[in-house]
């Protein structure tokens, strides 16, 4: 039976157009794509993220079933879930 630590998604790492590699927590990775998602026209954002109200249900939504983000041509963010313990 597997470890349940394989299902933790506490932190991730995050791959930016132009940055370096980063290795943030859950709520860092939260904050970050609030930021990102509060910049964008609603018109520029995703068919799926349309659905919700809120911010907040967004990025949830996101976290929960995404690794990508196209903010515009030639710019992405995207994150994967990481384990920094064996």
């Amino acid at each position: 039976m597997p470890n349940s630590i394989m299902y933790e998604e506490d932190y991730f790492v995050v791959l930016e157009t132009n940055q370096p590699e980063q290795i943030i927590s859950v709520s860092e990775l939260h904050e970050k794509l609030k930021a990102t998602l509060l910049k964008l026209n609603s018109e520029d954002l995703p068919n799926d993220l349309r659905q919700f109200d809120t911010v907040e249900a967004q990025v949830k939504y996101l976290i929960d079933t995404s690794c990508e983000l196209n903010l515009s041509p030639g710019e992405y963010l995207q994150w994967y879930a990481v384990r920094l313990e064996k």
